[in-house]
């Protein structure tokens, strides 16, 4: 499950506003615990197939596991985007440049990592596939990638999600690149698109559907 924001507010259908808006803070390394303990919360009930679970090795040690694969996606998303938090501290997004990306001594060893502590050895070829198949269908041009975004789970279904979503769009409202986003499930597809995505490609090929996105 993987959430996005906006370029262009004029081009988005009118949504419901929340009555209370969210706040956004730039992440600093500080949050990592908080921002980890988030997400955590956010994806450890899920039990359906979706990537979460298909880099997560599912042993008894799978929420330990989940902690490491969380923190390794802040670290990334510091080193190469950014990272906000909820004023309420009950939500967050982690947002990549993919073209600011590099291999460095620092991501060598994240990497290395998550290889032994999140995903175990039997379960690289499965993520080795998933990485092949969005590097396919993410573009070689300049883009803004939306890598996650979660709740903490007494928060759910409160609007907290919608809101965070609406603040980030307003932050790169006026951002000269796409935004491109892939969705696990057709309801979260649907949801991007009332924001003005548009659906560009439906991949199954990993035993589960995932739908990619773009907003130019």
């Amino acid at each position: 499950m993987i959430y996005s924001l906006t370029k262009n507010d004029v081009h988005l259908p009118y949504l419901p506003q929340p009555n209370n808006a969210v706040n956004l803070r730039k992440a600093t390394y500080l949050d990592k615990k908080l921002v980890s303990e988030i997400l955590v919360s956010a994806f450890l009930p899920l039990t359906e197939e979706n990537s979460i679970n298909l880099v997560v090795k599912q042993d008894q040690k799978r929420a330990v596991r989940m902690q490491v694969l969380m923190e390794y996606l802040f670290e990334r998303a510091l080193l190469f985007g950014e990272v906000y938090i909820s004023d309420n501290d009950k939500a967050s997004i982690l947002i990549k440049f993919p073209h600011l990306e590099k291999i460095s001594f620092r991501t060598i060893i994240l990497d290395v990592k998550m290889a032994f502590k999140c995903i175990g050895i039997e379960r690289i070829f499965g993520v080795i596939k998933r990485q092949h198949m969005a590097h396919k269908n993410y573009p070689k041009e300049a883009h803004i990638r939306p890598v996650i975004l979660g709740v903490k789970r007494e928060s759910d279904g409160k609007g907290t999600a919608v809101r965070l979503m609406i603040e980030v769009r307003n932050k790169y409202k006026n951002n000269q690149l796409p935004v491109i986003i892939d969705a696990a499930s057709i309801s979260n597809a649907q949801m991007y698109q009332k924001f003005g995505f548009r659906l560009i490609k439906k991949e199954e090929t990993l035993g589960f559907p995932i739908y990619f996105l773009r907003l130019n």
